[in-house]
């Protein structure tokens, strides 16, 4: 192997990590914020749609950025995984076009059926994170075909659905006012809850069943990495509990904080997820410099990344400045 180029298939395997975790911040809180829409009011379904209505459709870049990157930089990895989450890729993607669907027909045309398209966008956002949980637990194990594992996935579905409900919540909380902010911070403490249990089961499980991952986490002097990593967690997740519970503070004080620290606890499990696997982009499969494509098609792709990324960083930074503040009504 040319170690001259060594750097090429890290940059790549950094880029794709990085739009898979934008992804799961932006577009996890409005599938949250689907999941979460209620039955018993359609002011606050409406409210709820408003808050996401000038960004989710964007969101979804990072996702087809993330799955781009894999299939030219790492066309092998992109075969196996593809091949072996056929189906739920399927799934997911029929959730995702159920959301497209439902909000176009219950936002920008008149319709007597709004609360039918509503019950259809938060069953499309239910799809797609269960889904795409279930697809990071078959990831996890290495799409080991055993009950257990099987398992495992179905666990690691509902622990990123809470996962997505948290941020959503969370999202909710920063941007609504009134009876609304304080339904949604119910939702977040709740979310927040099942999601420390989930992180909880899926690091055991994690480590129990991968010895390479528990030598890398447990071995010394690694060990001692733990510690601070635990101490953040309590803290975020004891804060995070206090703020809830005292929601709405004057001034609205502090609302941004439960989503702040969504983010947080996102880019600590990725990183750690990151570090577990690295150099595999098909756990104990396949590395990333045996699945990279050829050096002078990494290098076209990298200076395509050059103009690409900064470009989407850079409308979706003005996006979120012209829509900062609390939520209003969107007209069409």
């Amino acid at each position: 192997m040319n170690t001259s180029i060594d750097w090429l298939p890290a940059v790549f395997i950094g880029l794709m990590g990085l739009s898979f975790l934008v992804y799961a911040i932006l577009d996890g809180y409005d599938l949250g914020v689907g999941v979460l829409l209620p039955k018993d009011s359609q002011q606050h379904r409406d409210k709820m749609i408003y808050s996401i209505g000038p960004f989710w459709d964007a969101n979804e870049t990072w996702l087809v950025l993330a799955v781009g990157l894999m299939l030219i930089a790492f066309p092998k990895a992109h075969s196996i995984v593809l091949q072996a989450l056929y189906l739920p890729t399927a799934l997911m993607l029929a959730g995702l076009i159920l959301r497209g669907v439902s909000f176009d027909f219950r936002t920008k045309a008149p319709s007597k059926d709004k609360q039918k398209w509503d019950l259809t966008f938060k069953l499309g956002s239910l799809l797609a994170t269960l889904c795409q949980g279930y697809m990071l637990g078959r990831y996890v194990t290495a799409f080991d075909t055993s009950l257990a594992s099987y398992m495992f996935s179905m666990l690691s579905a509902v622990c990123v659905t809470a996962g997505y409900c948290f941020v959503g919540a969370a999202w909710l909380v920063m941007k609504t006012e009134g009876s609304l902010q304080k339904r949604s911070a119910q939702w977040a403490l709740w979310s927040n809850r099942l999601m420390v249990l989930g992180i909880l089961a899926v690091c055991i499980a994690n480590l129990s069943i991968d010895p390479i991952i528990a030598e890398k986490w447990l071995g010394f002097p690694q060990v001692f990495v733990l510690a601070p990593l635990i101490l953040l967690f309590v803290f975020i997740f004891s804060t995070v509990e206090f703020y809830l519970k005292k929601v709405p503070l004057e001034d609205d004080l502090g609302c941004w904080y439960p989503f702040a620290s969504a983010i947080i606890v996102f880019t600590v499990c990725f990183g750690g997820l990151a570090y577990s696997f690295f150099p595999y982009i098909v756990p104990n499969q396949l590395t990333i410099y045996d699945a990279a494509s050829s050096r002078e098609s990494l290098l076209v792709i990298f200076w395509g990344a050059v103009v690409v990324l900064p470009t989407i960083i850079g409308y979706t930074i003005f996006a979120y400045k012209v829509f900062w503040g609390k939520t209003s009504k969107l007209n069409y």
